[in-house]
This record gives C-alpha cells, structure tokens and sequence, in this order.
C-alpha cells in the first residue's frame, strides 16, 4: 500500500504497511482500486445521457475511502465488482484509457491489480500530486453531498463535477490546466456547501445561539457520532418517549443548535470530544454508539459490542443498520441495548456555546463592525478545521490561549475541541470563540467574510482576518481548495503541510496564495497578529 491522504501519515510522507488510521493495507489497495475504477466509470458517462444510478454510485464510493469511514475490505470488493458492472452498462467510446475498460477474471485477479493501481502508478511526482489534490478534494464534496442528498436536496452541476474531475486525472494535462481543476474543484465546493447549508437550514432551521450541556443525565443513553443530521433526526424520533436519552459526540455537537433537533427534551447535550477521544469516551458511555459518518477509530473490545454502523461507516464484526427503500432505519436494536445499559460516566460538567453559524454572523454584522471601529476587537482569527492525535496539535490550545482579549476567533469543525472549553470570555456577550458548527459550516464564516468585504467595499484580503487552519482529512482538503477559489490568501495551514502535495506544487501554491506552515505560538502572532491591527 502507498497511502498518504491524511495529515497524520506515517513519517509524513505515507504509510506503506499499515494505516495510522488503522486501515489495512488490503483495504487500502481495494480502496485504490475502487477509485480506478471510478474514473473508467466516469469516463464512460460523458458520452451517455445522465445515470442517476451512476451518480450515486461515485458519491457513495468516494465518501467511503476518505480516512476513517470504511476498513471492510469484503465491502470494497464487493464494491469493484459492482462498479466494473456498472461501468460497463455504459457506452464505451474510442480511445477509452485502461480505466475504462479493465476487467478481471476473479478475485486473485482482482486483489492482484488492487497492488499496483495505488497513487504510485502516476510516476511523474508533480503530476501526481496535483491529480490526488483532486481525488480528495472530490472525496471531500462527495461526503458533503451525501448528507445533502439525504435531506432531498440535489444538484446536477456538482455530480456531473465530480466525473468530470475524475475522468481529467485519466488524461496527461500540463501543471497550469490541473492547478486549474482544483480551483474548480474549490469553487464547486462553495456550491456544495451551500445547498448543504440549504439542506439543513431549510430542514431543521437556521442555528440559534445555544448553551448546550457537556454534563450527563441519571437515565440510559444513546451516543451519536459522525456528522449525519438526518440519521440523529430519524433516533431522536424513535426515541422519545422511551426514557432513554440521546447526546452528541464530535462533530455531531452543532446538532444542538438547530430548532428542529433541540426541540426534542431527550437530546441531553454533548459527550465528551474530538474523535479521537472516542477509545476512552464511548468505553465511559456504557450505552450504545451509533456511527453515522466518518471518523470511527477501530474500536477496543471493551465496548465494539455497543458500536452500530450505518450510512457509509464499515468495520468487521460490527452491527449495521441498514435503510429500507424509502430510507427510513430502524434504530429499535440501539434502543432496546440501551434501557439494558446504566447511565453515561460523568466525563465533565457545565455549558458551552455554539450556533454562531452564517445567519446569526449575519444579525450581528452590524454590531460586530462598530466593535472593529471602536478598537474593542482587534481582529477575527479563523481556527477552523480538524482536529487529531499528534501531540504537536496542542499548539492551538496555547495559540488560542495566548491571543489577546480583543481578538475573537472564528472556527468551525472538530479543530474547536482544542480550545472551546477555556474561558476565553467573551467581547460585549459576544463569545470569543465563535462557533459556526461542523466541518462544512466552514461555509458560513467565508459567506460572513464575503459579506463584510462587500459592505466595507474592500478585497476580502484586506480585512482584519487572520487564516491557522487546522487540517486532517480531504473534507479539509475541499475546505482549503473553496477558500483558495474565493481568493483568500496568506492562510497558515498546520500541524503540517500535506504529504500530497510535492515542493513544486507546494512552489505554486506559496507564489498564488501564499500559504505557509505554522511553527511556533509566538512566531505566527506576530505573523498572523500585526501591531498596527486593522
């Protein structure tokens, strides 16, 4: 295997035996293979009319490889067969590349070119570099578009993007053309993370201001992980009335936030933190564990007889739940697990404060411009993006602790558990730390920054924003490309950069945008936190 997707692969330069996600190295090379077979699929399409069956196939299949979704090499090969059937369903046009057409004979054959379709095979380093930028950043718009998708909201130009992208990474294109199809890739994401803004705002209402309770309850419970609302909607409806609670785990917290879902009297608030965490947390638990997304850590036998899986999550030996035809699941297994199990242990005890998201920055435009102009509030500092289990991410604990009261940070993602608990104040009962909510509600606080360049009739760059990004998978990847393709610049990116991205990508990138790695608290406050302010 060759896999070097994620921030914490091994070395920094990609793990070859073994995923430090704890991804084996066949399920790697299935995965890799899968993906092969995505962009013969998706070349094969251009020249039909459009398949929805084909365009949910890649969304499913890209969103089960991002790091942390699927480790079930059954799963993946079962997946390859059904996309050979399905590629070839379609019209082969003249000159199609090996891609498209490649067929095996049987499962050794199969697991035979499973070793040698990796991201290796592209041999130019430059070339293959820009082509995975892509791959992850599409792996990062499939996942938002599925939770979109979920919720009935589609879009035609996302998906028809999407296997265009991958057909593109089949062709010999010159440096300036790819670069190219990132940014695009970057832009489409915009789009896709506004009809999931839509999706979810228009289904359970736009975020309020909340205090959510990281305590526990004296009744059983049921712990929701991953970053499906769809799925907590589905639980929390066939829960009530039970006596059994439900709380949110990771980045299932801004859960709390959306009038629909808090609305429900048994949604008890938010255990524990980033997922990481979750060995010990879902251990401390003791009631069931509902994985609906990404990031499932492989589970320790202390508690893997209380994980269920769903959605695109796979692990062996775990218990799924599957939809019906109509996409209703039935969560009556977690539910009767949970009234035989005792209460969640007491991990911590009080609130925090989340809902910040686009609408309520939006309300608060006005007061937050007279605090920049009456010389209260320094500066925004964007810390939005992942979190992770290198030791060197505790440096955004101490940068966020070490930024002057009159600096408010803006973040979005699992990266926020780093600081979201220190009583960091607030700035005339603004909180300090303003928190828009997932990964993908990274969204808002562009539309937010968008929005007040636009009022103060300057370039976004001129703003008194500061980018220190934390990132870990490709949803973060399709982030930071939308951030690029918006035009802002000078983003320090961090705990460190992306093994994906050679020195003359990385050469491209500094020259177009500027962007750098952190190093240490003191030395990026001075970059990131100029004396002479706004």
């Amino acid at each position: 295997m060759f896999c070097y997707q994620c921030e914490e692969t091994a070395g920094g330069k990609g793990c070859t035996k073994g995923g430090v996600c704890g991804k084996p190295a066949e399920v790697a090379e299935l995965q890799d293979l899968l993906i092969h077979v995505l962009k013969g699929m998706s070349f094969r399409s251009l020249s039909a009319e459009r398949d929805r069956d084909v365009e949910d196939f890649i969304v499913e299949s890209l969103f089960s490889t991002i790091t942390n979704v699927n480790f079930d090499a059954d799963h993946f090969t079962a997946r390859i067969w059904e996309a050979l059937d399905l590629r070839d369903s379609l019209p082969l046009p003249d000159g199609a590349p090996e891609a498209a057409v490649w067929r095996p004979a049987d499962d050794e054959e199969l697991r035979a070119k499973a070793k040698e379709a990796g991201v290796l095979a592209t041999e130019d380093e430059d070339v293959r570099s820009l082509r995975e930028l892509l791959v992850y950043g599409l792996k990062g718009m499939a996942a938002y578009y599925s939770h979109a998708q979920a919720l009935g909201f589609e879009d035609p130009a996302i998906t028809e993007f999407m296997r265009r992208g991958l057909a593109s990474t089949l062709e010999d294109l010159d440096a300036e053309t790819m670069v190219g199809w990132a940014l695009d890739c970057g832009r489409m994401g915009v789009d896709t993370m506004a009809l999931l803004d839509k999706a979810n705002t228009s289904t359970y209402g736009d975020p309020e201001v909340s205090a959510v309770s990281i305590g526990v309850r004296d009744r059983p419970g049921i712990l929701v992980s991953g970053h499906d609302l769809k799925d907590l909607e589905m639980l929390l409806q066939q829960t009530e009335g039970t006596g059994v609670d439900v709380y949110t785990h990771g980045e299932m917290l801004p859960c709390n936030a959306y009038p629909v879902l808090k609305g429900y009297e048994h949604l008890a608030g938010n255990y524990g933190g980033s997922w990481w965490r979750q060995k010990e947390e879902f251990d401390s638990f003791n009631g069931p564990v509902l994985l609906t997304t990404n990031c499932l850590v492989p589970p320790s036998e202390s508690y893997a007889d209380r994980i269920f899986m769903t959605g695109a999550v796979g692990f062996p030996g775990l218990k799924r739940i599957e939809a019906d035809a109509e996409g209703r699941k039935d969560f009556t297994p977690l539910v009767e697990m949970a009234l035989s199990c005792d209460p969640p242990q007491p991990l911590e005890e009080g609130e925090i404060t989340i809902g910040l998201a686009r609408k309520t920055l939006a309300e608060s435009a006005g007061k937050l411009l007279e605090l920049v102009s009456q010389g209260r509030l320094r500066r925004f500092m964007v810390m939005a993006g992942c979190d992770g289990r290198r030791k060197d991410r505790e440096y955004y604990t101490e940068f966020a602790k070490a930024l002057p009261e009159d600096v408010m940070i803006l973040t979005a993602g699992c990266a926020k558990y780093r600081y979201n608990k220190l009583p960091l104040g607030d700035i005339d009962g603004i909180p300090r730390v303003v928190d828009a909510g997932q990964c993908n509600d990274s969204y808002s606080l562009a539309a937010t920054a968008l929005a007040l360049a636009e009022a103060l009739g300057v370039d976004v760059n001129e703003l008194p924003i500061s980018y220190n990004i934390a990132w870990y998978e490709q949803k973060a990847v399709l982030v930071l490309l939308s951030l690029l393709s918006l035009g802002i610049k000078d983003i320090t990116l961090g705990p460190r950069l992306p093994a994906f991205v050679s020195p003359g990508v990385l050469d491209v990138l500094v020259d177009k945008f500027n962007i750098r790695k952190n190093s240490d608290v003191e030395g990026d406050m001075r970059l990131l936190l100029p004396e002479e302010g706004p």
